[in-house]
């Protein structure tokens, strides 16, 4: 397992953050298709997580309304992992009871937020909190003042940012600069070869803004997993039962047989050579696996082992181009004289 450095925080964490979104699930609801793994369960994925060398671990407390980051907490007590071995990243906005403040990035919700997190993770503080996605009820200066200030109340250590329009991060990014108050450190973004929507504007900005790249659902939902081709599909599978998100599937399905190509060219499957992809794109600094069974988790670390080469990405890119936008294809027709 590799070590990459969050942006410029000196902060490593492994090149695989494992997701806990499978973790609880009682409810027949969305969670439940997702996956619906207890105590047991759990200490035993976490402990193999662990002896795979990944040190960054993701929850929400969205994730099956606090199950997940219960269960994740009695887990890491129950294996006795210290606490200064792993990196804990934690989310909020969602809403979490019948309650009009106990959803959104109010100072309130942030605050209170951040609180029952802790309770249910038996934390004393999270590595990292993520805003998980857009307030607009909540101006942008506040958003980030009362980040800032949890961190500086010591009960969050970092701060990152889910799902925003890259517009935001950087003004946001500037409001902190100029009051002097802690700056966002990392972008957690769905990205995958077949929704590459983040090469726009978003990986640009990162990149500039020295931001780390965290993607979540590299195989879009189960579908570079190699279950799903124009021959047939999984009906059995999280994305037969819960379409999402959502993607161009012709497209996928073109994606799909050129990584099968791949996928025997160096001896894995499809959905290794998929998160391959992903681990080698710019800017990418940690991608976000998650897995309902051991062999499922197994798969997925030795996929690390992977590196394709210069022309197994260009087959890759043919299949998946990314449509130019504008004013993408104005700057680059008007920049040509630079060149």
């Amino acid at each position: 397992m590799n070590y990459n450095s969050i942006g410029n925080t000196g902060l490593l964490v492994s090149e695989l953050c494992f997701g806990t979104m499978t973790f609880g699930g009682q409810q027949e609801d969305m969670w439940a298709q997702i996956g619906k793994l207890q105590q047991k369960e759990v200490n035993e994925m976490m402990k193999a997580v662990i002896d795979s060398g990944i040190n960054f671990i993701d929850t929400a407390n969205i994730y099956s309304f606090g199950q997940s980051e219960e269960l994740l907490g009695q887990s890491l007590k129950d294996l006795q992992v210290p606490r200064d071995e792993v990196v804990i990243a934690t989310k909020l906005l969602a809403k979490m009871k019948d309650k009009p403040n106990s959803s959104g990035l109010s100072r309130y919700n942030v605050f209170n937020s951040v609180d029952a997190s802790l309770k249910r993770l038996q934390m004393d503080y999270v590595d990292i909190l993520y805003v998980h996605g857009v307030d607009p009820l909540t101006s942008l200066e506040e958003i980030v003042r009362s980040l800032n200030d949890i961190v500086e109340s010591g009960k969050v250590r970092y701060i990152a940012i889910c799902n925003w329009p890259a517009w935001m991060v950087a003004k946001a990014q500037a409001i902190a600069h100029y009051r002097g108050w802690h700056k966002f450190i990392g972008l957690q973004y769905y990205y995958s070869a077949v929704s590459r929507d983040i090469e726009h504007e978003l990986v640009p900005m990162a990149v500039d803004h020295d931001l780390a790249i965290f993607p979540w659902s590299p195989l879009s939902g189960g579908f570079l997993t190699g279950k799903f081709t124009r021959e047939g599909a999984d009906s059995d599978s999280r994305r037969a039962k819960f379409d999402f998100p959502p993607i161009d599937k012709e497209k996928a399905y073109d994606l799909v047989d050129v990584m099968d190509d791949l996928s025997k060219i160096h001896n894995a499957s499809i959905a290794q050579i998929a998160l391959a992809w992903v681990r080698q794109q710019k800017g990418v600094n940690s991608t976000i696996i998650g897995a309902k069974t051991l062999e499922q988790l197994k798969a997925n670390v030795e996929s690390t082992q992977i590196l394709l080469t210069e022309d197994d990405l260009r087959k890759i890119d043919k299949v998946s181009p990314l449509p130019m936008q504008y004013p993408g294809w104005m700057v680059e027709r008007q920049s040509s004289y630079r060149k």
